[in-house]
């Protein structure tokens, strides 16, 4: 961090560039407001300045805040960022937890299995100058999620990433593809889909 970005762009903050950062690794894979993190940062920062650092974290393929999948650029900008990390090596080394903690714990374990996939996605998206997001929207009143949505030229890809012993609601996945048409690919990564190992061992989408 202080090489790629304190070095070379100015920053009036950098212990806050230090803690958006730590907190992006905590909450990776989440959805939280800048209004939320501004609070969680207890930083008199406000949240231009928190999209700002992102933005600059992302840049240095640490941390980013991904957007919801919309049909225009405006309305991306304005929605709530789900955190990921590019490599999940940061996150072990801010969280400070053990693998067999992680692993003996479901939640723990499922945020770890979509962290893992999504900085797959990340490092695709630099290598095929491809972008990726996310998407939610209610269903009778219930929320329901794609973890991930990669996009490339008109190529668009729903993915769910699964890491119970069953595959659960996929309801998300119809969702989109009633929003946005059926063109929309979808695939399952984990329990009842492609499995883990073989999508990270894969060299791009």
């Amino acid at each position: 961090m202080s090489r790629d970005i304190l070095l070379m762009t100015r920053i009036d903050k950098p212990a806050l560039l230090r803690r958006v950062f730590h907190l992006a690794c905590e909450y990776s894979g989440r959805q939280l407001t800048f209004e939320k993190m501004v609070g969680q940062l207890q930083d008199a920062g406000n949240t231009t300045t928190i999209a700002h650092y992102l933005d600059l974290l992302d840049a240095a393929g640490l941390v980013t805040g991904l957007q919801k999948y919309a049909g225009d650029a405006a309305r991306r900008r304005r929605s709530t960022p789900k955190l990921a990390a590019h490599n999940t090596g940061l996150i072990n080394a801010v969280t400070g937890r053990a693998f067999s903690a992680t692993r003996s714990d479901p939640a723990a374990w499922s945020r770890s299995v979509e962290a893992a996939v999504g900085a797959a996605l990340l490092a695709w998206a630099r290598r095929e100058r491809g972008a990726v997001y996310y998407w939610r929207t209610k269903v009778r009143g219930i929320d329901v999620e794609v973890d991930y949505v990669t996009v490339r030229g008109t190529q668009v890809t729903a993915i769910e990433v699964k890491s119970g012993g069953a595959i659960g609601s996929l309801e998300g996945l119809a969702a989109i593809r009633g929003a946005f048409g059926p063109l929309i690919a979808t695939e399952v990564v984990g329990t009842g889909g492609t499995p883990l190992e073989a999508f990270l061992s894969r060299p791009a989408l």
